[in-house]
């Protein structure tokens, strides 16, 4: 969504239809999963929105990252909710990351010859542990242990990749995450104005709130954002 477009495509691939602005960032940590995104909204060279919302809790267990045209992201946020707490309702039973990750896949591919312009992480704790996974406007469906996607990700995945490590616990995965998207921030004219990080773990889904957002990047020297107008 950042980059999501109201008006043109976000970078969703190499073709020059499928580019996006923003950047979105999920790693997977020993103690549970990190989503976090920036909050820019661009449509074409004009920066539309600076307080975007591009991530989204889908159940105590689940939640997901929005990069795309926002409007068909937001649809697809509110399916995956609705078929999540239908699973719920009718098997007594939180439906697992992986499961849930499938059935965004089946939709987007269903709908391959009129696409939703959307790229999503789905990322979640389950009986399994902690799980991340990008699901791609045509259905694809990859598992890794941190992923970044939108224009800003090459950027990120810098910052990521080599701070990574599988002994991470959520919190300092919290700080790599806003690195990561600071890093974006600096180069990627799409990618700005605001920090979003949820913190998913077996007790429980945790929004992080503006304060202590601050908190941190005021501890890993990073400048804080102009507050939203």
């Amino acid at each position: 969504m950042s980059g999501v477009t109201t008006v043109s495509p976000v970078g969703l691939s190499h073709d020059d239809r499928f580019r996006t602005g923003t950047t979105t960032i999920g790693i997977v940590a020993k103690d549970g999963v990190v989503l976090a995104t920036e909050r820019r909204v661009t449509a074409g060279n004009m920066i539309s929105n600076k307080t975007a919302q591009k991530l989204f809790r889908i159940d105590q267990n689940l939640g997901v990252t929005i990069a795309g045209y926002v409007g068909d992201a937001q649809v697809l946020a509110r399916y995956l909710r609705a078929e999540v707490s239908l699973y719920r309702l009718r098997r007594s039973a939180q439906l697992g990351t992986e499961g849930a990750a499938t059935l965004l896949a089946n939709i987007l591919s269903g709908n391959r010859y009129y696409p939703y312009l959307a790229w999503m992480i789905v990322g979640g704790v389950d009986p399994k542990g902690g799980h991340l996974f990008s699901v791609d406007p045509m259905g694809g469906c990859i598992e890794d242990r941190f992923v970044s996607v939108g224009s800003g990700s090459p950027f990120a995945y810098g910052i990521v990749e080599e701070g990574y490590s599988r002994d991470l616990n959520t919190s300092d995965a919290v700080d790599l995450a806003l690195r990561g998207l600071t890093a974006a921030m600096k180069r990627d004219s799409a990618s700005g104005d605001g920090y979003l990080a949820h913190v998913i773990t077996p007790k429980e889904y945790r929004e992080l709130s503006e304060d202590e957002i601050n908190k941190r990047l005021k501890a890993l020297k990073i400048p804080l954002p102009p507050p939203a107008p």
